[in-house]
């Protein structure tokens, strides 16, 4: 099967957004050129397309590399992140046209039969599309760029939220597909504050998984001290 470079590029996007490919993991020019039957000059120009989008990192001398996780970015991700969103919400709100709004609810459904299947990796891309699509309808070339970056950071980091077991993920999920909802139609009334407040509370849901896998309580130490 012949693969075109968009086919490549979309592969490897998923692959580090689900990490199948580890944050910091060198790419490897000729085995990606044997995997993907293509030559280093097309494999080349998708690896500077995915480091313009935030998905990797060339270095001289070093070639390509997954971006990684590290603290100076998880710093920035969660800095940045609830004033992107919300810029872009609100944006949206104010911009969204009847056929955009169409497509988020299409982006939905399909979500909501991935949380009903309880499909980690269906959630992750499907939450990630709804959010992507939002920025479609900000329509905002400056926030664009931006968003993409941080929603790649949240779906790796995010997976904590919708792989963290048996109890009360439920709940959680169920709270996050009921804000999906809600934001569908607070993008077709244009209410911008409501978008703004509502897309702080989607990501305080979040973020307080997030935060809790990067920084986990202590392991109790049942160790007695010598006197």
């Amino acid at each position: 099967m012949t693969r075109t470079k968009e086919d490549i590029l979309n592969i490897l996007k998923h692959q580090i957004m689900m990490l199948e490919l580890a944050p910091g993991a060198p790419l490897d020019e000729a085995r990606l050129t044997s995997l993907f039957k293509i030559s280093r000059t097309p494999l080349r120009d998708i690896l500077r397309q995915l480091a313009g989008d935030g998905y990797v990192r060339i270095y001289k001398n070093r070639g390509a590399v997954v971006a990684p996780m590290d603290a100076v970015s998880l710093r920035n991700f969660f800095l940045t992140a609830p004033m992107i969103y919300a810029a872009t919400s609100r944006l949206a709100a104010q911009l969204a046209t009847k056929s955009q709004i169409d497509v988020l609810a299409a982006t939905q459904k399909r979500f909501k039969q991935a949380v009903e299947a309880q499909s980690v990796e269906q959630m992750v891309v499907l939450n990630d599309q709804f959010h992507y699509q939002i920025g479609e309808m900000a329509d905002n070339s400056y926030l664009m760029p931006s968003l993409q970056r941080l929603l790649m950071e949240h779906a790796r980091i995010g997976q904590t939220f919708w792989r963290s077991g048996p109890e009360g993920i439920t709940q959680d999920i169920q709270e996050a597909c009921d804000h999906h909802d809600q934001f569908i139609d607070i993008f077709a009334s244009h209410d911008e504050e409501a978008a703004v407040e509502l897309t702080m509370a989607h990501w305080e849901l979040s973020r307080a998984k997030m935060d809790e896998f990067i920084h986990p309580n202590p392991l109790a130490l049942d160790i007695e001290m010598a006197g």
